[in-house]
């Protein structure tokens, strides 16, 4: 019966995970939470305080690396004072995966004295020596984590909120409609490669989210925002979105979700994208100065007067421009461009437009500089 309390007492002592490390100094370590869920963040705490007072001590210190967990040190204190080093770190603590895991740490003590840090300081501000010390690899236990697994098909761990922002449920064909979704609160940060399914009926365009993070003794808080637009040439639905969270500190399942939206396409009348008076008007040619000019040769002699005419004709062709060509030149965008060509139902522009839609449709990337020469090039 003694011997059987004699081992629970043992074994309580090992459980304070208080060490004392070759009677130079104690390693305390304490955790809030050994049988965490995954992705549930754990306050650890870590200590190291020096027992031996005939040397000077210092401590570098750090968790290892892992793929198992993930951390970040959210608080530090640290007294260097001779003789009597104490360091106090927390660290918050996400583990990865379920089942039994080890948080291993790294600890390199460095011993010196007195006289090595008087010498390291005796030089001016601008030659100072460095510290000489005596480093040793200390080996620590690991912290044992018991990790528990999350419900099936869970894809926000923590306490979250979502919103969106769809600006507006009717557009003209393929102008861009913003959309926003923003999830909000504390947990494990809700980082998503895709909010949408990647196989929507529509054309989506991403950009990077924003993400606002900030880690504390209460945990990560985040307010991460995915910035988006939809665009298409006919009526669409934006699909409904269902998002799986579980909440460790409530043990709580619950889902998070945006609803499915129809959205109208307007398409326009191709009769009505092209003005019906010309702007600017079409060039009109006077030649009444000629008849004038044939008057004041015919005094010189009339056979002169048709040979350098003809001459000079030659020499200076007048350019006739298509009254098209100044439609083209006055698109200042390539949508404007589009419906244009569109109106003029001219087979020769087909493989322009294509040009074109791929431009809108962004899987190609042409100037409208060199989409408007080419066109006026069909022209003539």
């Amino acid at each position: 019966m003694k011997n059987s309390l004699g081992k629970h007492l043992l074994s309580l002592l090992i459980l304070t995970a208080s060490f004392l490390c070759a009677e130079d100094f104690t390693f305390t370590r304490h955790a809030d939470n050994t049988s965490p869920y995954v992705k549930e963040g754990v306050l650890l705490s870590i200590d190291l305080n020096q027992t031996n007072p005939d040397i000077v001590l210092l401590f570098n210190f750090d968790l290892e690396q892992s793929r198992d967990y993930t951390f970040q040190r959210i608080d530090s204190k640290e007294s260097d004072s001779y003789h009597n080093a104490k360091v106090h770190y927390l660290y918050l603590l996400y583990p990865l995966k379920a089942g039994k895991i080890d948080v291993n740490f790294k600890l390199i003590k460095r011993v010196t004295n007195d006289e090595s840090v008087a010498y390291s300081f005796s030089g001016d501000r601008d030659n100072v020596k460095g510290l000489v010390t005596q480093n040793t690899d200390i080996a620590l236990p690991p912290l044992k984590l018991h990790v528990k697994p999350l419900p099936q098909g869970t894809q926000l761990v923590g306490d979250f909120t979502l919103a969106y922002d769809l600006k507006k449920k009717e557009a003209q064909a393929y102008e861009p409609i913003p959309f926003r979704v923003t999830l909000k609160g504390k947990g494990y940060p809700p980082l998503f490669e895709n909010i949408l399914p990647p196989d929507t009926p529509f054309t989506l365009f991403k950009e990077k989210p924003v993400i606002h993070t900030t880690h504390s003794r209460q945990g990560t808080l985040s307010t991460i925002i995915y910035p988006m637009a939809l665009s298409n040439d006919t009526d669409f639905i934006l699909p409904a979105v269902t998002l799986k969270a579980f909440d460790p500190e409530q043990e709580r399942a619950y889902t998070l979700e945006i609803p499915q939206t129809p959205i109208h396409i307007k398409r326009s009348d191709v009769n009505t994208l092209v003005d019906s008076v010309d702007t600017p008007p079409p060039l009109h040619t006077d030649w009444g100065w000629l008849s004038t000019l044939f008057g004041y040769l015919m005094a010189f002699g009339a056979g002169f007067a048709a040979a350098w005419l003809v001459k000079w004709e030659k020499k200076h062709p007048k350019a006739v421009v298509h009254p098209l060509a100044d439609k083209i030149d006055a698109c200042q965008e390539k949508k404007a461009l589009l419906q244009l060509l569109l109106a003029q139902g001219d087979p020769r522009f087909l493989a322009l437009i294509d040009k074109l839609e791929s431009d809108l449709y962004g899987k190609k990337s042409h100037t409208l500089t060199s989409l408007k020469k080419e066109a006026k090039e069909i022209l003539q």
